[in-house]
């Protein structure tokens, strides 16, 4: 197998000569300070923008730079600079955090009916098992998607780093939290429009006052946005694959009977209705039609030696370009098709699709009670909080056009070759938390309280070309969690913070469409009927926290020791599955339970201002050791003599064999060079290092068994953005702006085995523009250079008439999440 080098000298000189400028930016500053002239250097009393913002990351209010959490916080402000408006976005202007939008496991889509945050190097094991937790207004939202609709927030905190202890339940790297504006006691309201290139469009109204004088008060928001993909497909050159519409919308209620009670109720509803997906396959050998024509195009550029002697062709270093002939899929919605998803037979949502695509509806509801006991310090808050998501997507999942290969059986139901794949899946979850708190002013601050979360999720898939679709067996997970959290003011500048969490996580596992037979080599022996349970596992876990801090005055460092935990998992997919799959499952190391992930974390920071204000900076550095990660285990198929022939088999699942050592350096320095000129410097250093793990696919395809020392996949190592913004007044009434945006993220491997990773990403926005108070217009370009590397690569099998792999148990192929290609567009707003 050819070597692959992680790095290359050339990008290693380049970050060290970019850190040593930006080092010898902030030693000269003070010399630079000084020249500046009188008329144009800041008053010595200034204060950052960033030094105000205000965030909840301790569930109490804190300015940003007094709290000992490594945090990006981006304002409403911030975020309409940077023209952040979903979740991709948000994972672009964060350094070390990539979207990925499949599952990180592999798979043949990727689109937006998975999204995996990951922060820090540590990916989701599973597509249903996040490593990082989601919050509205500090309430848990169990799915990315309550995400992907974000709509004018008051602000998004990103905590970096376990927080489980104050969270709870998958905090396990770190958290998203949106926190939503609070409603005017004036009415006033808003309406913003955006017209780009490929039909991008994105319109949105609010609108806010009071009802009942100050008693209540309401705020209500509506959003549509949509575009045309950024690719065509090659199957159909009049068709984009990519497309995507979202529309969704809020209403807040705020009632306030007395000075001291405030309730707040929140509602959120949105809908994803999107085309087929822009997947890129990377085809690791030539695919021909009868006629002779290519389909598919070798870009392999190595051969590997898998574990079971034989070679296979398949892609060393950088993931290639696309060829000419993709992307590309079946996407017409044909008789086989139409029937298929008007089929109710093992169905979750029969009447949701007409076609290819997908359709997800989400549901979230919270009401958070805030009760001050007079003037005792002692405040109590209840958080109940509710989710539901529906979604359904149709997918061609060899991601090739098919329809040249003529003839019958399973797969050509039209006379063509044609795998269709259908994916569904419901989740609902219902939390509640409740905290007395303490907070007079003085040295001490505390808070004791408990939480309860019920969550319960089922999928269904299937394919007309297989056995048609059927309903999984559900899952349930049921967390109640006792925690306290204690800050002591030791001096004016030296505090102690304790925090702890008692958290029980109660999983259960239920029998499929049909109910499910066991022989007792796995669950005891029977017939379980459909949504029976058949497996249960309980866990107990002390998740502590423990921060020191220092204040200097304008600055102040900090250091902290924590413990995370994401909830284990069972194997149902072989609980029940045939003898030989069993024995096969436990020949690989499979159990029925998964234990849970754990983490232990250690930080210092350092977060202040300078010289005058002038500069704010916040620095990190971090060392988790992450242990009994879950290895996520794809198919392995393996053959199988049972006396009447011999039959192919499959098995899947996952183990507790993985421990990863994570370390990284993050931050983040804002710099005013003048009263109009504002620079902006992010970026972050993850290095995350197998200590152990198994990934049965990669043995089979590579022939490694000891991926020490290899990064996690999905990861980018370095990453960071720049940003040179200005804004000063034209007119007494009006204002001129621009701002330049430069963001660069790595490539990311594909798995452990690190053989294969996607290219490097640079991209550069501009925006400029007028406004006041009342209205504001702009003129923008994203991705200016048009720059085409991917969001991710993930390791595919080849799915095609006749495989030409000489192994087809391996993968034999790579699916590419393609970026957003160059955008040209204005957006106005207007204030009332």
């Amino acid at each position: 197998m050819t070597r692959v080098r992680k790095s290359s000298d050339r990008k290693m000189l380049a970050c060290v000569s970019a850190l040593m400028a930006g080092a010898s930016t902030l030693i000269a500053w003070p010399q630079m300070a000084q020249a500046q002239s009188a008329d144009t250097r800041p008053a010595a009393d200034s204060t950052s923008a960033d030094g105000d913002i205000v965030v909840t990351a301790r569930r109490r209010e804190e300015r940003i730079l007094d709290t000992p959490i490594a945090i990006t916080a981006l304002t409403s402000e911030a975020l309409e600079q940077r023209g952040v408006k979903n979740l991709q976005d948000l994972g672009t202007f964060v350094p070390g955090m990539n979207i990925v939008g499949q599952a990180t496991g592999g798979g043949a889509r990727a689109d937006r009916s998975f999204v995996g945050v990951i922060l820090r190097g540590m990916q989701p094991s599973t597509s249903s098992a996040q490593t990082t937790s989601m919050f509205i207004d500090g309430v848990p939202v169990t799915q990315a998607t309550a995400l992907q609709t974000i709509t004018n927030p008051a602000r998004i905190e990103v905590l970096k780093g376990p927080q489980s202890a104050t969270f709870g339940r998958q905090t396990f790297a770190g958290a998203i939290n949106i926190v939503t504006k609070e409603a005017s006691d004036t009415l006033s309201g808003s309406l913003s429009g955006m017209a780009g290139t490929r039909a991008n469009y994105d319109v949105s109204g609010e609108l806010s006052g009071p009802l009942l004088g100050d008693v209540l008060s309401f705020r209500a928001t509506a959003r549509a946005f949509g575009k045309h993909g950024s690719y065509k497909n090659a199957a159909n050159p009049n068709e984009t694959l990519g497309d995507q519409s979202s529309k969704a919308a809020t209403l807040q209620l705020t009632f306030k009977p007395t000075d001291s009670l405030t309730i707040k109720g929140f509602g959120l509803y949105s809908q994803l209705k999107d085309g087929p997906p822009a997947n890129g396959y990377i085809s690791a050998y030539a695919l021909r039609d009868p006629q002779g024509n290519l389909v598919r195009e070798d870009q392999s550029n190595c051969n590997v030696t898998g574990s079971s002697g034989r070679t296979t062709r398949f892609f060393c270093g950088v993931a290639p370009s696309l060829s000419s002939l993709a992307p590309q899929a079946n996407t017409a919605n044909t008789k086989q098709v139409v029937d298929f998803v008007n089929n109710p037979a093992g169905r979750l949502f029969p009447n949701k699709l007409k076609g290819y695509g997908l359709i997800n509806d989400y549901y979230h509801l919270h009401l958070d009670v805030n009760w001050e006991i007079g003037d005792s310090g002692f405040s109590v808050r209840s958080l109940s909080g509710w989710n539901r998501e529906q979604k359904s997507e149709l997918g061609d999942l060899d991601n090739f056009n098919g329809s040249s290969f003529a003839g019958t059986g399973a797969y050509y139901r039209e006379g063509f070759y044609n795998f269709l794949f259908l994916v569904e899946a419901e989740s609902r979850d219902f939390s509640q938390e409740v905290r007395l708190s303490y907070d007079n002013g003085g040295k001490l601050h505390a808070a004791f309280g408990g939480s309860y979360l019920n969550a319960r999720q089922q999928g269904s898939n299937g394919s007309p070309s297989i056995i048609g679709a059927r309903r999984s067996g559900a899952t349930q997970s049921r967390t109640l969690g006792a925690f306290a959290n204690v800050s002591y003011d030791f001096t004016p500048e030296f505090s102690l913070a304790f925090d702890g969490r008692y958290q029980i996580d109660k999983l259960y596992a239920y029998a499929g469409e049909g109910g499910a037979n066991s022989s007792g080599a796995t669950i005891p022996a029977g017939f379980y009927a459909e949504d029976e349970r058949i497996a249960k596992g309980t866990y107990k876990n002390f998740l502590p926290r423990v921060i020191a801090k220092y204040d200097f005055g304008s600055s102040m460092v900090y250091a902290s020791y924590s413990k995370g935990v994401n909830p284990g998992a069972f194997n149902t997919l072989f609980i029940t599955s045939l003898p030989p799959v069993v024995a096969e499952a436990e020949r690989l190391g499979y159990s029925v339970q998964v234990d849970p992930e754990k983490i232990t974390n250690y930080e210092i920071g350092a977060k202040g201002q300078l010289f005058g204000n002038i500069v704010t900076y916040d620095l990190a550095a971090f060392w988790a050791d992450w242990t009994n990660q879950i290895q996520n285990q794809s198919t392995v198929i393996f053959v199988d003599t049972d006396g009447t022939g011999v039959r192919q088999l499959q098995v899947s699942g996952q183990t507790n064999t993985g421990k990863t050592r994570v370390k990284g350096i993050e931050a983040n320095v804002s710099a005013r060079l003048s009263r109009a000129v504002t620079l902006d410097l992010t970026g972050a250093y993850i290095d995350s290092k197998v200590r152990a793990g198994t990934n049965t696919a990669a043995t089979a395809l590579t022939g490694m068994t000891d991926f020490r020392g290899k990064e996690s996949p999905f990861t980018s190592k370095w990453s960071g953005t720049a940003a040179l913004s200005y804004n000063a007044p034209l007119t007494d009434k009006l204002d001129g702006f621009a701002r330049a945006d430069f963001v660069y993220k790595s490539g990311s491997y594909t798995d452990i085995s690190n053989i294969v990773r996607s290219p490097d990403m640079t991209q550069v926005n501009l925006r400029a523009g007028v406004g006041n108070d009342t209205y504001r217009i702009e003129a923008f370009i994203t991705n200016l250079f048009d720059n085409k590397a991917y969001y991710n690569v993930s390791n595919n099998s080849l799915v095609v008439p006749v495989n030409p792999s000489p192994n087809p148990s391996v993968v034999g192929g790579l699916v590419a999440q393609l970026r957003e290609l160059r955008t040209v567009g204005i957006r106005g707003s207007f204030n009332f």
